[in-house]
């Protein structure tokens, strides 16, 4: 689940172009005699070295090369939307055994892809669209996001936290749902009064910085959260949250912020300033499907894959250097607040939670 930076960057190039942008990068050096099996995957705009979602599926595809030297495995960088739908068709006409599309936005162009090539195995990170042929992994982010909430609010001096997004669509806004839940169960839990700014769970109404990938739209936002108080900000934001975590570094303590998606201690540059990070294992998600689909074995799109706390698909990272900081009783509360939401003694819900039918 911990993955450095450095296992995000691809090397060399194969063949052409799968469509616009750029050629596709791979890593297939080495490998066992006979046929390969091909794993290729279309990131989203936010690019293979957001640090985050996009980073983290091209580590399980790593991954899974590591364990199977008979994979080979490719990537090509999406610059807009346009070039989803491109890029996608491009590897179904390179023949790929495993088309990987990365994020919710896609979720359109791997329907119609999938839907024009039915026997052409996918798989989407953060989206269901429901075919037999797209093996859906998707993750509960409200569970550890309502952890983060508890903490935040717990660790608050200024009594008041924050959180963004990058657009309102259900992968970003599970993560803020949660949080603002946490707030609140900690604020009734204590009899607190912290308050979430940036984010209106029952409006569904919030801040955003409308870009995966510019980090001064997304330092815009925090900017303003903090100048509204907020001394702990959450951006949900792909890599224009990185913006945030290093305005929060240079700030010297004045405010700290909590990662998503892959432990930003381990991939971002700004450890310092991360009280945590709302864990989705991706990797591990991606690295099981691509393994069981070149062993042989059927990927059944019904379920799919969800990631929760219990199956530690979702998870709240060690706290760094920040462990020393935070209470004894806070730890052990959000210990205690896994153990409910896997018994089912607190109910985490959200809009954007994921559809397994």
């Amino acid at each position: 689940m911990r993955i450095v930076a450095s296992a995000f960057v691809a090397g060399g190039l194969v063949l052409g172009a799968a469509a616009c942008g750029e050629a596709p990068k791979d890593n297939n050096a080495g490998g066992a005699s006979g046929k390969k099996y091909t794993a290729c995957m279309v990131t989203d705009t936010g690019g293979i070295d957001d640090k985050s979602f996009n980073a983290g599926a091209w580590a399980g595809l790593e991954a899974a090369k590591k364990a199977n030297s008979n994979i080979d495995i490719k990537y090509v960088a999406s610059h807009q939307e346009a070039d989803y739908e491109v890029n996608l068709n491009g590897y179904v006409n390179q023949k790929c055994d495993f088309i990987l599309a990365v994020g919710g936005l896609m979720e359109k162009a791997a329907k119609k892809a999938a839907e024009a090539h039915p026997d052409q195995q996918f798989g989407i990170v953060d989206a269901n669209p429901g075919l037999d042929n797209i093996y859906p992994m998707q993750f509960d982010t409200t569970q550890a996001a309502f952890q983060a909430g508890y903490l935040a609010a717990g660790m608050s001096k200024t009594g008041k936290v924050g959180t963004y997004g990058a657009i309102p669509i259900p992968p970003v806004t599970i993560f803020m749902d949660g949080f603002a839940d946490g707030v609140a169960y900690y604020n009734q839990a204590k009899g607190k009064n912290v308050q979430l700014l940036g984010w209106d769970k029952a409006a569904q109404k919030g801040s955003f910085s409308n870009s995966f990938d510019k980090q001064d739209d997304g330092k815009k936002v925090s900017d303003a959260l903090v100048a509204q108080g907020a001394d702990i900000v959450m951006p949900v934001a792909g890599g224009s949250g990185l913006g945030t975590t290093a305005a929060a570094q240079a700030s010297g303590g004045k405010y700290s912020a909590i990662w998503v998606d892959t432990d930003g201690c381990e991939s971002t540059p700004n450890c310092p300033a991360l009280l945590t990070t709302v864990v989705k294992n991706i990797p591990g998600a991606v690295k099981d499907a691509v393994l069981k689909a070149a062993s042989g074995e059927k990927l059944q799109a019904k379920p799919g894959y969800v990631g929760t706390l219990a199956n530690d698909g979702v998870s709240l990272a060690p706290f760094h250097e920040f462990d020393g900081k935070v209470p004894a009783d806070l730890k052990a509360d959000l210990d205690k607040i896994k153990a409910d939401i896997g018994n089912g003694t607190i109910k985490v819900t959200s809009k954007s939670q994921p559809v397994t039918e």
